[in-house]
């Protein structure tokens, strides 16, 4: 028997989808490009249309897995929300 040998497939052929951008924010959130859909620990999904989420990384929030600012009146005295950690 011969083998027949098939072409490898075009990896750059298949549509690509663009990539979801996450920032972090120091001392906050992590924002994330919308809409998202999130899947939380007991199966749950919570969906989001925005066009940027906040996600909360603080877990003071009373919306999470959506940040809701909670994390703005646990800030150390004497830090920016800016300034990084160092």
């Amino acid at each position: 028997m011969n083998a027949v040998k098939q072409p490898a497939k075009d990896l750059d052929a298949a549509p690509r989808r663009s990539a979801t951008r996450i920032t972090p924010v120091v001392d906050g959130p992590l924002l994330v490009e919308g809409p998202v859909e999130i899947v939380l620990a007991d199966g749950t999904v919570r969906r989001s249309d925005r066009p940027v989420v906040a996600l909360c990384m603080c877990r003071r929030s009373l919306r999470g897995p959506f940040c809701d600012a909670s994390h703005r009146r646990r800030m150390r005295p004497g830090r920016s929300r800016l300034e990084r950690p160092g």
